[in-house]
């Protein structure tokens, strides 16, 4: 099978990326083989790859060189065989989920993470659901807690998380604010923001409106300015957070907001999402019903991974961007 390697870490996805050909990956009894149709590109891959910040190689991620050999992991595919002890799925299942290496034409894929694939969603679209649209989930039922009624600001509204966000905000019956760029703005209203604010052009906390609930999605915003944003009982929640910085990489604001927040009249959160199979099922409801569509950018094909990521690097995508296998 053809699938990509990853020989070391590195900012540059030409140099420290390779398709390689490869035997099919054996299964356990407990697992499925699945024939990848797609996979997509979320930041996380970048961090993989990059090894950055050097906080998360001390957690695990490999000191000097990558535990992850292949840095994708939704995937959209078919089963094609499942171990001896697999009764919920079946040979020919279209399935979606997270793994280790999706970038690649064949997966090894766990039942605790993977679902059957929405019926009226493509493989290409149903590949950027997994983590983007699970983290979104987590971030506005679990973490914010948001209900029918409330105003809710998402800062960075257009990227891959972003774009499930303001969905489900909707489905939850909020009022949703968008902030994003001036070629973006299109696209957030399109998918249902009440409100959108061109960052490029306004500043999000200097306007009379208060929200009950902020998600900061990738962005690297100040504490102070996202507080002004929210009502004295509002509630934050920081999803990810990117800077330049080599150790800690927007970690640091997020300690800030935890130590900050028991002393403080709003609650300042941190989501450490968890891909699971039980809330992508549920994230499954939502896509079948039509209440959320995934926002697709790009679509690559596999020996063009290179590009997909540094599409994903530079900022400019609106959604998410998928591989093709």
């Amino acid at each position: 099978m053809k699938t990509i390697r990853q020989s070391a870490y590195g900012t540059d996805p030409d140099v420290v990326l390779r398709l390689s050909e490869e035997a099919k990956p054996t299964i356990g009894d407990d697992e499925v083989l699945v024939r990848v149709h797609a996979a997509s590109v979320d930041r996380g891959t970048w961090h993989i790859m990059t090894g950055r910040p050097y906080l998360m190689r001390a957690m695990g991620f490999g000191l000097r060189m990558p535990k992850a050999r292949n840095p994708g992991r939704s995937f959209a595919g078919t089963i094609e065989s499942c171990g001896k002890e697999v009764r919920a799925f079946e040979a020919g299942n279209a399935v979606y989920g997270t793994c280790d290496g999706s970038f690649a034409e064949y997966i090894r894929g766990s039942l605790d993470m993977l679902a059957r694939k929405p019926v009226n969603l493509s493989y290409e679209e149903a590949a950027g659901c997994p983590i983007s649209g699970v983290t979104a989930l987590q971030a506005v039922r679990d973490k914010a807690r948001v209900q029918v009624g409330q105003s809710v600001l998402i800062v960075g509204a257009s990227g891959g998380v972003g774009t499930f966000g303001v969905q489900i905000a909707k489905a939850f019956g909020a009022t949703v604010t968008g902030v994003c760029s001036t070629g973006k703005i299109d696209l957030v209203r399109a998918l249902g923001a009440d409100h959108v604010i061109d960052y490029t052009v306004e500043d999000f906390s200097d306007g009379p409106a208060r929200y009950d609930v902020v998600l900061d999605i990738g962005g690297n915003n100040p504490l102070s300015r996202l507080r002004r944003a929210m009502t004295p009982q509002g509630t934050l929640v920081i999803v990810g957070g990117e800077t330049d910085g080599r150790w800690l990489g927007g970690f640091d604001r997020q300690i800030r907001a935890l130590m900050l927040s028991p002393i403080v009249s709003q609650k300042l959160g941190v989501l450490a999402s968890s891909e699971n199979a039980t809330d992508l099922t549920a994230l499954t409801e939502l896509l079948e019903t039509g209440k959320v569509t995934p926002a697709i950018d790009q679509t690559y094909e596999l020996h063009d991974v290179a590009n997909a990521l540094k599409r994903m690097a530079d900022g400019q995508a609106g959604g998410k961007i998928i591989v093709r296998t």
